[in-house]
C-alpha cells in the first residue's frame, strides 16, 4: 500500500512538472501576443505627444516629446498629460464637480448665458478628457498584465523543469531500488563470520 502511494506521488509530480513545462511557454507567448495587441491598437489611434518646447507639453512628460504612443507606459504618460490639461481647464475641479455646477446653473434661470456656456464647455472638456484617460489607462493596465503573464510563464517553466527532473530522478531511483539480485549459489547467501 505504501509502495503504491509513493509511486502515485512520483507519477503525479511528473505529470505536474510536465503540465507546468507546457503551460509556461504558452503563457509567455500569450503575454507577448497581448503586448503586440496593445501596441497595434495604440498605433492605430495615431496619438502623438506634442513637440518639445510646446506649451501643451507638461514638464513631467517632456521626455516623450513628439513620440507616437505605442506602449503601455507611453499611454500612462499621455493620460497624465490629459489629466494636467483637464485640471487647467476646470480650475482643478473633477468632472462630477463641474457637471454639478453646470446642472445647478442651468436650473437657476438667473444664470448669465456666458457663465452657463463656460460651465458647459468645462463639463464637455472634463467628460471627453476623462473618457480618453480611461481608455489610455486601460491600455496601460493591459500592458502591465502582460508582464504578469510573462513572468508567471517563466516561473511555471522553471518550476515545471525542476519538478519534472525531480520526479524523473525519483522514478528512476524507485525502479533501481526494487531490483532484487539473486545469488548464484547457496553459499553466497551466508555472511562471513556467522555460524550457520
Amino acid at each position: 500500500m505504501l509502495h503504491a502511494a509513493r509511486s502515485l506521488v512520483r507519477w503525479l509530480a511528473a505529470l505536474t512538472g510536465a503540465a507546468l513545462l507546457v503551460a509556461g511557454p504558452i503563457m509567455i507567448g500569450v503575454g507577448i501576443s497581448g503586448q503586440h495587441q496593445v501596441t497595434d491598437q495604440l498605433t492605430a489611434q495615431q496619438i502623438t505627444f506634442p513637440a518639445r518646447g510646446s506649451a501643451s507639453l507638461p514638464a513631467a512628460e517632456a521626455g516623450y516629446a513628439g513620440q507616437l504612443v505605442t506602449t503601455g507606459p507611453q499611454a500612462k504618460a499621455f493620460s497624465d498629460m490629459i489629466e494636467t490639461h483637464i485640471k487647467e481647464a476646470t480650475g482643478g475641479k473633477t468632472y462630477s464637480q463641474v457637471s454639478g455646477a453646470y446642472m445647478a446653473a442651468a436650473a437657476d434661470k438667473s444664470t448669465p448665458a456666458a457663465t452657463l456656456a463656460t460651465l458647459a464647455n468645462q463639463r464637455q472638456t472634463a467628460f471627453m478628457g476623462e473618457s480618453l484617460r480611461g481608455s489610455l489607462l486601460s491600455a496601460y493596465q493591459a500592458w502591465e498584465v502582460t508582464y504578469l503573464v510573462i513572468g508567471l510563464g517563466i516561473a511555471f517553466t522553471g518550476i515545471g523543469a525542476v519538478t519534472l527532473f525531480g520526479a524523473a530522478v525519483a522514478l528512476a531511483t524507485a525502479r533501481r531500488s526494487r531490483k532484487i539480485t539473486v545469488p548464484d549459489t547457496a553459499a553466497a547467501l551466508t555472511e562471513p563470520g556467522l555460524n550457520v
